[in-house]
């Protein structure tokens, strides 16, 4: 089952913005992920068209099952 960390922001024009990181190390670490958040706010890294990234909405892990189909 794959597995990815979404981070989840909002801009300036309080428009959504995420960062998926694919392979989360779990259990996963709430103050760890909250700091790097900060880290990624203040050091501005990402701009967007609703501008800056300036607050933490949240993060979760998204859990995706694959099933390959053979076709014949």
């Amino acid at each position: 089952m794959a597995k990815t960390l979404e981070l989840q922001f909002n801009t300036r024009d309080n428009k959504p913005f995420s960062i998926t990181l694919n392979d989360p190390v779990e259990p996963v670490n709430p103050v760890a992920i909250s700091a790097a958040m900060d880290a990624i706010i203040t050091q501005n890294c990402f701009t967007t068209s609703g501008g800056d990234v300036v607050a933490k909405k949240g993060a979760r892990i998204i859990e995706r099952n694959e099933n390959d189909i053979i076709i014949g």
